[in-house]
């Protein structure tokens, strides 16, 4: 890893300072497939005022200098929307024990340096350091192999996220909603979850 970079993590209320550029960073990195986000500012920062309101949350950020080149958060699964409660509870998850990871994002350039793995480590740890979580779970955009707006050098993240102890639960899904790029109108996408014991 680069000596210029500077790791920090923050209980979430810790990263209000930083919400404009942490939208700014989502915006950018989301617009790869698979998820062709055409993403908002204003609906950014609200959605990552979710993070900075919870006390339990946690961001991480990387930093180059004063810049921020990445970021990561989690909080407990109960501060989430009804849609990401809901498949999980139906399969005999408590809400309360479970911690919620969010996003990852990392500008391509900061790539291959072990940061995926810390974005991990980091808030893993922050769930054990609270007590009480018995797992941590994220959900991922599912695309069609023959999606037309695949790169042909794509290589998905599910090798990753197993080496990282994470199991994908196909019959754990949601549905999210945003503007892909090449869309008029917002439209919904099914999200897998994955789920790993703490």
């Amino acid at each position: 890893m680069s000596s210029t970079l500077h790791i920090e993590r923050l209980a979430g209320p810790q990263a209000t300072p930083w919400l404009a550029e942490l939208a700014r960073l989502r915006i950018n990195v989301f617009r790869a497939y698979p998820y062709l986000y055409d993403g908002d500012p204003e609906y950014e920062e609200n959605y990552l005022a979710t993070y900075t309101a919870s006390p339990k949350s946690v961001v991480v950020l990387v930093r180059d200098g004063d810049r921020i080149v990445g970021a990561s958060t989690a909080l407990p699964l109960a501060h989430e929307p009804e849609n990401v409660i809901r498949p999980l509870r139906q399969h005999g998850y408590d809400p309360a024990r479970v911690f919620y990871l969010g996003e990852s994002v990392l500008l391509p350039e900061y790539r291959g340096q072990g940061l995926g793995v810390r974005f991990f480590q980091e808030r893993e740890a922050h769930a054990r350091s609270l007590g009480g979580f018995t797992h941590a779970t994220f959900c991922a955009v599912y695309r069609p192999k023959d999606d037309p707006r695949r790169p042909s050098d794509y290589t998905p993240l599910d090798e990753f996220w197993k080496k990282r102890g994470y199991r994908k639960q196909p019959s754990l899904t949601t549905l999210f909603s945003w503007k892909d790029l090449d869309q008029p109108r917002e439209s919904e996408k099914s999200m897998v979850f994955w789920v790993k014991s703490l």
